[in-house]
């Protein structure tokens, strides 16, 4: 730890420029605690705290600017490939795209300071088309926001900062095999989650060819598509005569929908995570045949 802190003494900024930019880009290297200590030590007379700022806030314009572009030129299938990877499938995306329609641009305000948002803020901002110019203002500032309050809050308390960091130079490797274990089991709970929905999507499923003979059929079923609102005004394909609804609405929309009433659900996210959220709902409210889409909106136009 005393390590750390004279290699912070040195190259400081730096450090702080290269830490922000990897958070930003989307890397698990969480930057407040070296903005905290940037601002101990910028109140012990070691640091500049306005060029630690500067630096942050450059170093956070550069990563979300590029996921912004990249959402402009490629959409949603940005934002689908960042929920891959994610531990919650498309739950940062829906959340994300609420405050957006709510608030427009100036969620980036407070988008550093909320998990899940600050990771799909930018690329949705480019998706939904906002301009270029008022992006990087309102991110600009929000950045400066976050970054500034953890620099602020270091100097403010930074004898209790120096004397966290003293504890944990005394317990030495201890302190970071717990903080590495307690992440590992956050991990490891999220996993097991997602493989209970991956479960629950493999046993409620149903393939586009599968969709289309029954859509043929006598007796077709109910087609609800469970994008967001957002989604739907950015991307205007449908099933033909599908109904639409977001997760929470879907029970209400098929209020008049009788029990036994085959139900197919659609989205356009990883691994149908909304259609199949939509559908525990439905089941839990005693409907007995509900699916959902496999490969979603995205295979249905694959298919024709």
């Amino acid at each position: 730890m005393q390590e750390l802190l004279r290699l912070f003494d040195q190259h400081g900024p730096l450090l702080v420029f290269l830490n922000v930019l990897v958070e930003q880009f989307g890397l698990p290297v969480p930057a407040v605690p070296s903005l905290l200590v940037a601002g101990m030590l910028a109140a012990q007379g070691q640091l500049v705290a306005w060029q630690v700022l500067l630096l942050a806030v450059l170093a956070s314009g550069i990563a979300n600017f590029s996921w912004f572009l990249a959402g402009r030129r490629h959409g949603m299938r940005v934002l689908g490939l960042m929920c891959r990877i994610s531990l919650s499938p498309d739950a940062c995306v829906r959340r994300t795209e609420s405050v957006f329609t709510r608030w427009g641009l100036a969620a980036l305000l407070v988008a550093r300071f909320i998990p899940g948002l600050s990771a799909v803020s930018s690329p949705l901002a480019g998706a939904m088309g906002f301009g270029a110019g008022r992006f990087l203002l309102f991110d600009s500032v929000g950045t400066a926001l976050w970054a500034g309050s953890a620099i602020g809050a270091g100097m403010l308390f930074h004898r209790q900062v120096d004397a966290l960091i003293d504890t944990l130079s005394q317990i030495g490797g201890l302190a970071i095999l717990v903080l590495a274990g307690l992440l590992a089991l956050f991990i490891a709970w999220r996993w097991v989650e997602r493989q209970r929905l991956l479960g629950f999507v493999r046993r409620h499923r149903i393939d586009v060819l599968q969709l289309r003979a029954l859509l043929a059929a006598e007796a077709p079923p109910v087609v609800v598509d469970v994008r967001s609102q957002a989604t739907r005004d950015l991307d205007p394909r449908r099933i033909p005569g599908a109904r639409e609804s977001d997760i929470e609405g879907v029970r209400a929309l098929l209020a008049d929908i009788p029990l036994d009433r085959e139900v197919v659900l659609y989205c356009d996210c990883p691994n149908e995570a909304s259609a199949a959220r939509a559908a525990r709902l439905l089941l839990k409210a005693g409907y007995q045949r509900v699916r959902a889409l496999h490969g979603g909106l995205q295979a249905w136009e694959d298919q024709g």
